[in-house]
């Protein structure tokens, strides 16, 4: 906390008389009066009269949404070759504390290692019905799925506990503010499980979603504040960018180009980006030295690493060029996971996450869909980084949930061939999640990193 200035006062003095200034007495009684009202306002309205409380501490920096005390969070929990992928970060100074936490993360704990266990007291956390903003593509019981045992798992991590998710305390804090996702569909997903966690708090007629090309728009009037989610798979410009038609077989990236995109960015208070699915193409990626407006286009091929590393450095440079730390938290979330191939569980060969109701239970799984060294690309290059970006692993935790994708309950992007319904696994989605489900814990994280820095 900053210090403040202590008051100047002036004196004169002469040889026969000093003038000397004594501070009033504090009563007794006043001091009493003040902290019985303190304390009755803590009981009565807890988490939010703290929150308050610190708006009104740290008002001299007119902003809610500053850094958190350390500028990175990059502890993974072991991969199951024990490869450490921790890093260490810098101690900013204290004033640089964000003003929108209610608390800190006990020490020691991380949120990221632990295990799944089974909660019908308080999951799922809303109802699939009850939401009107899932698309049709993560609405599992909407499309048939015969249980519902995937909703009934909480993240506990290992030593500590996630705070409970405070919708009001979160909406409160999006007062006036805008919040935006940046990514690919499971970025989407966050963003429609974060809108799905908060909605219900406010009026009908005081909240809209609307669609503006690669640009969706939640608007809660009332608070002044949007949550919107922007299409950009690669972050960078790519041939895949419209927000509808963006299939392609054939995917090329060009170099440079995140201020195509970047330039809706600006003017966040907090950001989420991903990006990892549209990289992993099975063959080299395809990058675009010029424009894509060129007659004759420049294209060289890199591995898949090489590739990304030019992304997340982007991502970097923008973010240090245009994101002012004392304002904006922004927010990175590693790969999520598929689940492709059951044997690596214990399945049978040929299968996938089709008919799996239960998470995996083994600590040490780690999918070979989700690639370490893509891990190790992002670990290098915030390593060498000091640009205030919170990392939020949830790749690891999700590897265990291999019940938890939308599989073939979900509205098909094509009709389904006879082929296809003989064998439903020929057709399961290993790649998204149903909602409500997984991705309400990715945001569960969000919020304890967000809070509890």
């Amino acid at each position: 906390m900053m210090k403040p200035k202590p008051s100047s006062f002036s004196s004169s003095t002469s040889s026969s008389s000093l003038l000397i200034r004594t501070k009033p007495r504090f009563s007794p009684y006043l001091f009493i009066t003040l902290l019985t009202f303190i304390l009755f306002a803590s009981i009565l309205y807890g988490h939010d009269s703290f929150f308050i409380f610190q708006q009104l501490l740290h008002n001299k920096h007119n902003t809610l949404l500053s850094t958190p005390t350390e500028f990175t969070e990059l502890t993974h929990p072991p991969l199951p070759e024990q490869q450490d992928f921790s890093y260490s970060s810098e101690r900013r100074t204290e004033e640089k504390v964000a003003a929108v936490a209610v608390g800190e993360t006990e020490e020691g704990c991380d949120v990221f290692s632990g295990r799944w266990v089974r909660d019908e007291l308080t999951r799922p956390l809303y109802q699939e019905p009850d939401c009107p903003y899932i698309q049709p593509q993560l609405t599992c019981q909407e499309h048939g799925r015969p249980e519902m045992e995937y909703q009934r798992w909480r993240w506990q991590p290992h030593g500590c506990d996630l705070p409970t998710f405070n919708a009001s305390l979160m909406l409160e804090t999006l007062r006036g503010k805008r919040m935006l996702f940046v990514g690919d569909s499971l970025n989407r997903g966050q963003y429609v499980s974060l809108v799905c966690l908060l909605h219900s708090l406010i009026p009908e007629g005081a909240k809209s979603m609307e669609t503006f090309d690669s640009l969706t728009v939640f608007t809660a009037k009332e608070y002044n504040a949007t949550i919107e989610f922007y299409w950009a798979p690669f972050l960078l410009e790519s041939n895949s960018d419209n927000a509808f038609i963006h299939r392609v077989s054939d995917r090329i990236v060009r170099k440079g180009s995140i201020n195509k995109h970047g330039r809706f960015w600006k003017g966040a208070d907090i950001v989420v980006f991903n990006t990892y699915l549209w990289w992993i193409t099975g063959s080299k990626m395809k990058i675009l030295l010029g424009s894509f407006n060129d007659e004759a286009k420049e294209i060289v091929e890199l591995s898949t690493e090489e590739a990304y590393r030019m992304a997340m450095k982007s991502m970097v440079k923008w973010v240090k060029q245009n994101m002012d730390p004392n304002r904006t938290r922004v927010f990175f979330t590693s790969m999520s996971p598929s689940h492709a191939k059951s044997i690596e569980w214990g399945g049978e060969a040929g299968g996938n996450c089709y008919n799996e109701t239960t998470p995996i239970d083994d600590p040490t799984y780690w999918g070979s869909d989700s690639y370490k060294s893509i891990m190790q690309v992002i670990g290098e290059v915030f390593r060498k980084s000091n640009v205030p970006i919170t990392f939020l692993n949830i790749t690891q935790l999700s590897n265990y949930r291999k019940d938890a994708h939308t599989s073939i309950y979900k509205k098909q992007w094509n009709p389904l061939t006879p082929q296809q319904l003989a064998n439903p696994s020929s057709y399961a989605d290993c790649t998204h999640w149903c909602l409500p489900g997984l991705q309400d814990t990715w945001n569960e994280l969000l919020y304890a990193k967000l809070f509890y820095p």
